[in-house]
């Protein structure tokens, strides 16, 4: 039975989940609310991973660079490139999500706020001295989010600079960040059970109210990974890398269809690799540099659904956002898709940073969770997408491409 169980993909046992929990909570109606305990326990069990997972993923990812002089010509590139794709992914989620709305027109009083995490009063000084971790140990208990990913950052800048000294402990985060990866595909095997309690909650007590925001937000979350990956990417190529749009789509579509299966950027990375020199014609040492940075830190899917599902439920519980508001959600959405490890569901657990800088409350968690595989297929596609796009714009901006390579591409 258990056997019959685990050979059916991941992805098909949440969807069926999704639809029964549908049913279920219309058909129960208010009394589905007595199996809220399962999907609170998975909400729990995601919490549980989010310093570990986001702490070993970020010192694993920039030590695996090697080099810090690698951060030259390659690095430099490739990082403003993900760092700008960032900021442009997170805007137009939080600009869908301001002008479309698609947390408002639910009944807030039958929903059971519980706890709620303070909204940023902090002036900008203060803001910029907090980003500073006074005691790491302290930023780890209160998960801190950008304090906690600078004290990353430093510990892994930290072993490049210490070199054959500091040998031994890339290996220990490397580890740590595999272990957590394997954790994380532990809890996701509580998603489906976790989806039919939660969907059976939010349908019994709120209805088909309930059901066409999340409709709405998967519809905007698809629109705008959509925008990113043809509009952004698409740019990227025509006008940075001077090639063919259609070739470089035609040469990653193996790619687009394994993450879109998987949603997992790590999944994907071989089948990336091949795409990007086989039909791309980037260099072994381009692709193998940018594509696997990419996959831990080039995020710009789930970056811009983080900021879109930060204003879906800021606007289920009425709360109020500044432009400072928006600048943090623009920053930790950012920072926390860069610690979603490329495994599936790691967007789920980020939304706590994000909701917590900004005071919106973690039970819109439970209202997304129910969802979120099937926007995270789309999410990691548009990752893995930008993945490529910044190998082969990286490539042709230091000479690393074989032009030819890419032409014979309309051949596979």
């Amino acid at each position: 039975m258990l056997s019959t169980w685990f050979r059916i993909p991941l992805w098909q046992r949440v969807i069926a989940a999704l639809v029964l929990g549908v049913i279920t909570g219309l058909v129960w109606g208010p009394r589905a609310e007595s199996i809220k305990i399962v999907g609170d326990v998975f909400i729990a069990s995601i919490k549980m991973l989010v310093v570990p997972l986001i702490f070993f993923s970020l010192v694993s990812g920039v030590a695996a660079i090697g080099d810090l002089r690698k951060l030259g010509a390659v690095g430099g590139r490739a990082m403003m490139l993900f760092v700008v794709t960032g900021q442009i992914a997170v805007w137009l989620g939080l600009t869908m999500g301001t002008l479309l709305k698609p947390g408002e027109g639910l009944d807030q009083s039958r929903i059971e706020m519980g706890t709620v995490p303070e909204a940023a009063t902090q002036s900008w000084r203060e803001m910029v001295l907090s980003i500073v971790p006074q005691s790491p140990v302290q930023v780890m208990a209160d998960v801190n989010v950008l304090p906690l990913i600078v004290f990353a950052l430093l510990i892994g800048i930290g072993i490049l600079m210490a070199g054959e000294e500091g040998h031994p402990l890339p290996k220990i985060f490397d580890a740590g960040s595999v272990v957590m990866q394997k954790i994380t595909m532990i809890v996701m095997e509580l998603t489906p059970f976790g989806v039919f309690a939660l969907m059976a909650w939010v349908a019994g007590s709120f209805g088909t109210d309930a059901l066409l925001s999340l409709a709405k937000l998967v519809g905007l979350n698809y629109l705008g990974c959509l925008l990113i990956i043809f509009g952004i990417y698409s740019a990227m190529i025509k006008f940075l890398a001077r090639l063919p749009v259609r070739d470089f789509f035609r040469g990653i579509v193996d790619a687009m269809a394994v993450s879109y299966s998987t949603a997992s950027s790590n999944a994907t990375l071989p089948v990336t690799l091949r795409c990007a020199e086989r039909n791309l014609g980037v260099s072994n040492s381009v692709a193998s540099f940018v594509i696997a940075l990419g996959a831990t830190i080039n995020m710009n899917g789930t970056a811009m659904y983080l900021g879109l599902a930060t204003l879906f439920g800021a606007q289920i519980f009425g709360v109020d956002l500044s432009w400072a508001d928006y600048f943090m959600i623009s920053i930790t959405a950012t920072l926390g898709a860069v610690g979603a490890a490329g495994i599936p569901g790691a967007g789920l657990i980020m939304m706590t940073l994000v909701f917590s800088s900004v005071g919106v409350p973690l039970e819109t968690i439970a209202f997304v969770a129910g969802v979120d595989r099937i926007m995270d297929m789309m999410r990691t596609t548009t990752n893995v997408s930008g993945d490529a796009a910044v190998a082969t714009t990286v490539a042709v901006m230091t000479g690393e491409i074989d032009r030819a390579e890419m032409i014979s591409a309309d051949d596979v």
